[in-house]
């Protein structure tokens, strides 16, 4: 338990970022798994559709500091290469 009243100020800090940080990357995840379920269905306008709104998502992430550059990168790739697949 922090005991200085700077180290309980860090611990509501901490706190308040991880909560702020799992609601992010909640948001990300879900709009990647819907695209995937589109992917997966078959429905490519639909995936297509999705997928233009999981772009920003995934970028906001980055700059919030949740992935790294390349994993976005990889993930968005992926998923636009499943995507473009479905003909």
């Amino acid at each position: 338990m922090a005991n200085s009243s700077q180290a309980r100020k860090r611990a509501r800090q901490a706190e308040d970022r991880r909560q702020r940080n799992a609601g992010a990357r909640s948001r990300m995840r879900t709009t990647v798994k819907k695209t995937k379920q589109a992917v997966l269905a078959g429905d490519k306008a639909l995936a297509a559709t999705l997928f233009k709104a999981a772009e920003p998502v995934i970028d906001a992430a980055i700059g919030k500091g949740l992935i790294h550059k390349n994993t976005a990168a990889r993930t968005k790739s992926r998923l636009n290469a499943s995507i473009r697949a479905l003909d």
